[in-house]
C-alpha cells in the first residue's frame, strides 16, 4: 500500500518554523531568505519612486494607471507580509509566551506597526477614493527598510537608548527659550511692540536664535537686548551641540555593540572554540578580524606566504591542492597547519559562494597558543588528524614544507 505524503496544515508547528525563519533569519546572498529580503527592499523602492513621481501633475497624468498598479501590487505584497509575520512569529518569543501574546507582542512592537502603516493607510485611502491621499501615505513603506538596514536599526536603538538623556536636552531647550524670550520680551517690548509685545512673540525669536537658523524676521533693535542675543547665540551653539553628542557616542557604542554580537554569533558557529569559556571567547573575539568575500573571489594562492588562519562561519570555499580539490564549508578551519610550520601555502582558496570568515593573524595566532595551552592543544590534534589522513590539505601542505626544506641538487 502506498504511502502518500502528509499535507501540511496552517496549524503545522515546522511550517510556521520555516516561514518564520525565511522572513526572520538573517541569510547570505545565495539563501532564499535573502532572496526574499531582495524582493521586498526592491519593491519598497519602486513603490516610493513611483508614488514621489505621481506627484508630478504631468507624470501622474500620463501614467497614472502605472502608479496606481505599482501602489495596489506594495500593498497587496505588504498585507501578505504582514500576515506572514504575524501568523509565524508564534511560539518564537524567549520569555516562552502564547501563540496569542506573542503575536499581540509582534503587533505592538516598532517594527510591527511600521510593516502595519506600510499597508493599511493606504489600504484606507484607496477605499476613501482619496487620490492626494494614496500619493502621501505611498511613501510609508520607506521605513520597512529599517528592518532590513543594521545602520538604520543601530540609530533607533541609539535614540532608544537616550531617550531619558535626550528628553533632558529637550526640557534645558525649553528652559533656554523661555529664560531669552522673557528677557527680550523686558528689554524691547516698547521699542517693538508689534514683534516682541507679549512673550509668545518672543518665544519665537528666541527658538529661532537658539536653534541658530537665524531667520531675521524679529531682531532686537536696541543695544541691550542685541547685548542678550550675543548670549542666546552662544547658548544655541551649545544646545545644538549637546544633543548631537550624545547621539553620536550612544550611536558608536550600538555599532560596536552590535558588531560585538555578530562576531560572538560567528564565533559560536566554529567547534574549535566550543570548549572556550566567555572570558575566553571575549579575549580571542579582540584578536579576530571579520572578513566577507564574494563568490569567485580568491583568498589566498598557491606560494603566497601563511600570514592568517581562517574560519569558516557561513559560506564554503574550494582548495585547490597540486593533485587535487578540497571543498570546506561552515565550522571548519584551515591555514594552521601552514602558520605551525612557518611555510608558504600550498593550495589556492577561492570562494565558492559568499562566504563570511574570520581571520587570526600569524602573530596573534602563535601568541595565543602560547597563552592558552588548552586551545593549542585542540590546534596540535587538529592538525595530527589531518596529516594522519593522507587525503587531507594538512598532508598536502606538510608535503610542501618537506620538499621546500630539501636542498637545491647540485
Amino acid at each position: 500500500m502506498a504511502i502518500l505524503p502528509r499535507t501540511r496544515r496552517l496549524s503545522d508547528p515546522d511550517l510556521r518554523d520555516r516561514l518564520y525563519e525565511l522572513l526572520e533569519y538573517n541569510h547570505l546572498s545565495y539563501s532564499a531568505g535573502s532572496r526574499f529580503v531582495r524582493l521586498i527592499v526592491s519593491i519598497v523602492i519602486i513603490d516610493v519612486l513611483a508614488m514621489i513621481l505621481a506627484s508630478v501633475p504631468e507624470f501622474d497624468a500620463r501614467f497614472g494607471w502605472l502608479f496606481t498598479g505599482v501602489e495596489i501590487g506594495a500593498v497587496v505584497v505588504f498585507g501578505l507580509e504582514y500576515l506572514a509575520r504575524l501568523w509565524s512569529v508564534a511560539g518564537h518569543s524567549p520569555r516562552k509566551k502564547s501563540p496569542t501574546q506573542d503575536r499581540i507582542e509582534y503587533a505592538l512592537s516598532s517594527l510591527g506597526i511600521i510593516d502595519l502603516l506600510a499597508f493599511l493607510p493606504a489600504t484606507i485611502a484607496f477605499l476613501v477614493g482619496s487620490r492626494s491621499t494614496v500619493v502621501l501615505l505611498g511613501v510609508l513603506p520607506f521605513f520597512k527598510l529599517v528592518r532590513y538596514s543594521p545602520a538604520m536599526r543601530s540609530l533607533l536603538a541609539a535614540l532608544h537608548a537616550e531617550r531619558r538623556t535626550l528628553f533632558g536636552c529637550l526640557v534645558i531647550l525649553a528652559g533656554a527659550v523661555l529664560v531669552f524670550a522673557s528677557l527680550l520680551y523686558a528689554i524691547e517690548r516698547d521699542a517693538q511692540p508689534d514683534k516682541l509685545g507679549t512673550i509668545p512673540q518672543a518665544m519665537w525669536w528666541a527658538i529661532v536664535t537658539l536653534g541658530t537658523v537665524g531667520y531675521g524676521d524679529v531682531v532686537p533693535v536696541t543695544p541691550l537686548g542685541k547685548f542678550v542675543s550675543v548670549f542666546a547665540i552662544v547658548g544655541g551653539l551649545t544646545m545644538i551641540a549637546l544633543p548631537v553628542a550624545i547621539i553620536s557616542t550612544a550611536f558608536a557604542d550600538e555599532v560596536r555593540r552590535r558588531d560585538f554580537v555578530v562576531t560572538w554569533g560567528m564565533l559560536a558557529r566554529v567547534p574549535l572554540f566550543s570548549h572556550l569559556s566567555a572570558t575566553e571567547i571575549a579575549d580571542i573575539m579582540r584578536l579576530l578580524r571579520a572578513q566577507t568575500i564574494e563568490s569567485g573571489e580568491i583568498l589566498v594562492r598557491r606560494g603566497d606566504v601563511a600570514s592568517s588562519m581562517y574560519f569558516i562561519t557561513a559560506g564554503e570555499v574550494e582548495i585547490e591542492l597540486p593533485n587535487r580539490r578540497v571543498r570546506l564549508s561552515d565550522g571548519t578551519f584551515f591555514g594552521e597547519i601552514a602558520l605551525l610550520h612557518r611555510t608558504k601555502r600550498s593550495g589556492t582558496v577561492t570562494a565558492m559562494r559568499k562566504t563570511r570568515l574570520l581571520a587570526l593573524d600569524a602573530q596573534d595566532f602563535h601568541a595565543l597558543i602560547e597563552r592558552m595551552p588548552t586551545l593549542a592543544a585542540h590546534v596540535h590534534k587538529t592538525a595530527k588528524a589531518r596529516l594522519a589522513d593522507s587525503g587531507d590539505i594538512a598532508t598536502a601542505e606538510l608535503a610542501q614544507v618537506a620538499h621546500d626544506d630539501q636542498p637545491a641538487e647540485k
